[in-house]
């Protein structure tokens, strides 16, 4: 085992893992000698090679075990070249990190994780925070500063975190129902053109998601707050609303052009 985890650049307790996770075969044995072979250093140069590009473990016992075939990988790969959207990079910072740059203590920030507000990055089996997170985190502390109550944004929070999961969560059924299974249940395409066509719908349709999801919640909020100020504004507020509403129009002119 020891050769083969030089071999490999890996810890020996690394190949134990693996082993134990079921990734990596066992070895042949001769009484109480364990015989490794090229086979098992091919598999940990696979097994590598998967992390590297920010494929969970989970996910790589899958591609090996022959569960998810090329098309599934390739579609892997796309998303976990999300995760390091923009800047390229997979550095993560801790929780202590994010505290540091936002000034926030840690309680706070893991007491708004554990409600949703926060939610950390994920690039391959590894958790963290973003600049996007120390954007959002600073975003957290306007609200506060005009004194909305902390308790009452998690509240907010949690109840917007079960309601994006629960859509994300069809968003991907229907991907998966209605694009992933058609391609790899087409006989008349092969699997490396369902890979190539797996790979340019996901790229075509998360930033068409995100960008129709992003309008429609603001498009909302905007909404609820002028019907809502419409019945309890004053003059001066009312007038505001329709230079708002004139501006909106003016923004959407815009844009279509």
């Amino acid at each position: 085992m020891e050769t083969l985890a030089v071999r490999a650049g890996v810890s020996v307790d690394t190949v134990r893992y693996y082993q134990a996770r079921g990734i990596l075969h066992t070895p042949r044995r001769q009484g109480r000698v364990a015989w490794y072979d090229e086979t098992h250093l091919a598999r940990l140069q696979r097994i590598r090679g998967l992390q590297a590009k920010g494929f969970t473990l989970a996910t790589i016992a899958r591609i090996v075990d022959g569960s998810l075939d090329a098309a599934d990988e390739a579609l892997v790969s796309a998303l976990a070249d999300e995760t390091t959207r923009p800047g390229g990079s997979r550095e993560l910072l801790s929780v202590e990190d994010l505290s540091a740059r936002t000034g926030i203590p840690v309680p706070v920030l893991q007491a708004v994780t554990a409600e949703g507000l926060l939610v950390p990055h994920r690039i391959g089996d590894r958790y963290g925070y973003t600049e996007g997170d120390v954007a959002a985190a600073a975003a957290g502390l306007a609200l506060l500063g005009w004194g909305i109550p902390l308790t009452d944004l998690l509240e907010l929070a949690a109840d917007h975190h079960r309601a994006t999961t629960d859509i994300a969560r069809r968003a991907v059924a229907l991907f998966d129902t209605h694009i992933r299974h058609r391609l790899r249940d087409d006989s008349q395409v092969d699997e490396a053109t369902a890979a190539i066509r797996l790979v340019d719908a996901f790229r075509a349709l998360l930033p068409a998601t995100t960008t129709l999801v992003g309008h429609h919640f603001t498009r909302v909020l905007l909404q609820a707050a002028l019907d809502h100020i419409e019945h309890v504004g004053t003059d001066p507020e009312l007038d505001a609303i329709a230079a708002a509403r004139v501006a909106e129009q003016l923004l959407d002119t815009m844009a279509s052009r």
